[in-house]
């Protein structure tokens, strides 16, 4: 057999393993990623929170019961040190609320507030309305 016929066999079984390896390390990638998580939480309706704590610009999820809460963080000082003061939690899809109680919403701020115990915790429209209604 020609050399350049046993180069060409090897380059090819080198090219087969390095996609092996790639398809591996992608599905690894795949397995572990948050967001994933996080989607697969929200279609079996089960409690699971996204969060990066040191990053305080990027905002958190919240999925609770197959509904995807988001929350924006704000930056503040306290007594002795800067820490996040004011959270903002919101739904994107609101026909998504259909059947939360205040019970749910007091589960999902309690959660919240033991992440972030300095934080004043505000809803947005219309989770907010039953929150004031609830708490009277």
């Amino acid at each position: 057999m020609p050399m350049e016929v046993i180069y060409m066999l090897w380059l090819i079984r080198l090219l087969i393993l390095a996609l092996i390896i790639y398809l591996f390390y992608r599905s690894f990638k795949y397995i572990i990623d948050p967001k994933r998580k996080l989607e697969l939480a929200q279609e079996q309706k089960r409690f699971y929170f996204l969060d990066d704590q040191e990053n305080v610009r990027k905002n958190f999820y919240v999925t609770y019961k197959g509904v995807l809460f988001e929350g924006e963080k704000y930056l503040g000082t306290t007594e002795d040190s800067f820490e996040v003061v004011s959270i903002f939690v919101w739904v994107n899809n609101v026909s998504s609320l259909k059947g939360l109680g205040y019970e749910d919403f007091h589960y999902v701020q309690n959660e919240i507030k033991e992440r972030y115990p300095k934080a004043k915790i505000d809803w947005k429209s219309p989770i907010h309305e039953l929150m004031r209604k609830s708490d009277i």
